[in-house]
């Protein structure tokens, strides 16, 4: 995910513009309550959590093997 502070932070700059304003789509690998780890700074990822999560629709595709698998796609 994101390794470096500004990243975050440029992040959580777009997610607050956005936020109540436009639609966003977020795609992760990792569930929610894991972006802290992933993040530099555990207090910009609740925020940034914070506007994600707050009226989103959220949609899980479990499985043990990977979408590009179940669907007959090649690795590039």
């Amino acid at each position: 995910m994101f390794t470096k502070e500004t990243e975050a932070r440029d992040l959580l700059e777009i997610v607050e513009s956005r936020y109540k304003r436009n639609s966003t789509i977020f795609c992760s690998q990792f569930d929610i309550p894991g972006w802290p780890e992933k993040l530099s700074d555990p207090l910009l990822a609740d925020a940034i959590c914070d506007r994600i999560v707050h009226d989103a629709y959220t949609i899980v595709i479990g499985g043990k093997e990977s979408m590009r698998k179940r669907k007959g796609l090649q690795d590039i």
